[in-house]
C-alpha cells in the first residue's frame, strides 16, 4: 500500500549522489560565498559533471533525461547547502530544456553542447522593469530584418546576467499579448548586449543579478526557438518545471534548519536543562516537520504530474509551489526562533537560509499568482 509513496532504487541513488556532492563541494563553502558574494563557478561547473547541467534534456542532446522528481531531489540536496548556488543550476536547466525541447536541430547542435558541460551558461529572460507577473505584457521587441531580428528592450532581475554567456529570451515579434510572443537565443558577446550594475539583494549573493539591456541586437532568426509566436507557452511550460523545482530549493533550504533547530535546542540549556526538553519546543519542532512533510508529498506529486503531463500539471506545479516556498519561509522564520539571539548572528547558517528562501515566494510567479492560478482552474466552467 506505501509502495506507491516510495522514490524508486533509482531515485535514492541520485537523491544520494546529489547529497554527496553538496556535502563535499557546497556546504562547506556556501557561508563564504555569500559573505564575500562569490559566484562559485568551478562548483557549479562540476555539477555538470554529473549530469545536472541537463537533467531533463534529452540523451541524444548530451543530458541524462531524468524527470522532474528527479530534478526536484537533486535541487532539494543541493539546497542543503546553498539555496542560491541549487536556484541558479535550476535556471540554467530550464534554459537549456527550452532550448532541447522546443529549438531546431541547428539551435541544439549550436549551444547544447556547451550548456551539457556549462562550458557555457544560460540565463531565462522573461521580466521586464513594466512587467513582472504580467508576463504577456512584455515590451522587448524585435523586428525582421532580412534573415535577421534586431532586438531592442530590456530584461530585469535575471540570474547570472553578465557572467552567463547564453539568454533565452522571450521577446515581441507579434501583436500586443501573449500570442505576439517568440523566443531567441541571444549570446552575451552580441554586439548592443549589456548589463546593469550587480542587484543588491537580501540574499541570493551566491549568484549575480542584473538588468539585461538590448540595444538594437543582430540575431540570427536561425536562433528562434520554436515557432514566431509560440514564445509565451514556451516560457509558461517552463516555468511549471521551474516552479517545482524553486519549491524544492525551499524543502532542502527548510529542512537544513530544522536539523540545525533540532541539534541547537538539544545541546542549548535553560533553567537547568536543554530546551528540547520543553514542551513549547517539541511542539514547534513537531510542527514545522508536519508541514514540512505536506508540503513535500504535493511537491512530489506535482512533479510526477509535469513529468506524466497531466491536464492539471500547471495546477498542481502552483499549488505545490506557494505551499513548499511559503513553508520553508515559515520552517526557516521558527527555526531562528528557536536559536534565539543566536539565529540573528552570521555564525550560524540559519539567518542565511532566511534571507536566501525569501525570495522564493515571489519568482517564478509570485503565491498571489499562483493562487490566481489555482482559482481559475478551480472556478471555470
Amino acid at each position: 500500500m506505501t509502495n506507491q509513496f516510495d522514490l524508486t532504487d533509482d531515485q535514492r541513488e541520485i537523491q544520494e549522489l546529489a547529497r554527496r556532492f553538496t556535502a563535499d563541494r557546497i556546504t562547506p563553502h556556501a557561508a563564504e560565498w555569500d559573505e564575500k558574494h562569490i559566484f562559485p563557478r568551478d562548483t557549479i561547473k562540476a555539477a555538470a559533471e554529473l549530469g545536472f547541467a541537463a537533467i531533463y534534456v534529452s540523451e541524444e542532446s548530451g543530458g541524462i533525461a531524468l524527470g522532474r522528481l528527479e530534478a526536484a531531489l537533486i535541487m532539494e540536496a543541493m539546497s542543503y547547502g546553498c539555496p542560491s548556488t541549487s536556484a541558479f543550476i535550476s535556471i540554467h536547466n530550464m534554459a537549456a530544456w527550452m532550448i532541447d525541447r522546443f529549438g531546431s536541430a541547428a539551435v541544439k547542435d549550436k549551444y547544447l553542447p556547451d550548456l551539457v558541460t556549462m562550458d557555457r551558461l544560460a540565463s531565462y529572460c522573461l521580466t521586464e522593469p513594466g512587467s513582472g507577473s504580467d508576463a504577456a505584457a512584455l515590451k522587448t521587441r524585435a523586428v525582421r530584418d532580412g534573415d535577421d531580428w534586431i532586438v531592442t528592450g530590456s530584461k530585469q532581475f535575471i540570474s547570472g546576467a553578465g557572467e552567463n554567456e547564453v539568454y533565452v529570451t522571450m521577446v515581441r515579434t507579434g501583436e500586443e499579448g501573449p500570442k505576439g510572443i517568440s523566443c531567441l537565443v541571444i549570446e552575451k558577446d552580441m554586439p548592443g548586449v549589456s548589463f546593469g550594475a550587480n542587484e543588491k539583494k537580501l540574499g541570493w549573493h551566491s549568484q549575480p543579478t542584473r538588468q539585461v539591456i538590448f540595444d538594437g541586437v543582430r540575431v540570427p532568426g536561425a536562433n528562434m526557438v520554436g515557432g514566431e509566436g509560440e514564445g509565451f507557452r514556451i516560457a509558461m511550460m517552463g516555468l511549471d518545471g521551474g516552479r517545482l523545482n524553486i519549491g524544492a530549493c525551499s524543502l532542502g533550504g527548510a529542512q537544513r534548519c530544522l536539523d540545525e533547530a533540532i541539534a541547537y535546542t538539544r545541546d542549548r540549556k535553560q533553567f537547568g536543562k536543554p530546551i528540547a526538553d520543553f514542551q513549547n519546543t517539541q511542539f514547534m519542532l513537531a510542527d514545522m516537520a508536519t508541514e514540512l512533510e505536506a508540503a513535500r508529498a504535493l511537491l512530489y506529486m506535482a512533479a510526477a504530474k509535469v513529468t506524466a503531463n497531466a491536464p492539471d500539471k500547471t495546477k498542481f506545479a502552483a499549488m505545490a509551489k506557494r505551499l513548499a516556498t511559503d513553508t520553508g519561509s515559515s520552517v526557516v522564520d521558527r527555526a531562528l526562533q528557536l536559536h534565539g539571539g543566536y539565529g540573528y548572528l552570521q555564525d550560524y547558517p540559519i539567518e542565511r537560509f532566511w534571507r536566501d528562501l525569501r525570495v522564493h515566494s515571489i519568482l517564478e510567479g509570485t503565491n498571489q499568482v499562483m493562487r490566481m492560478i489555482v482559482g481559475r482552474e478551480l472556478t471555470r466552467q
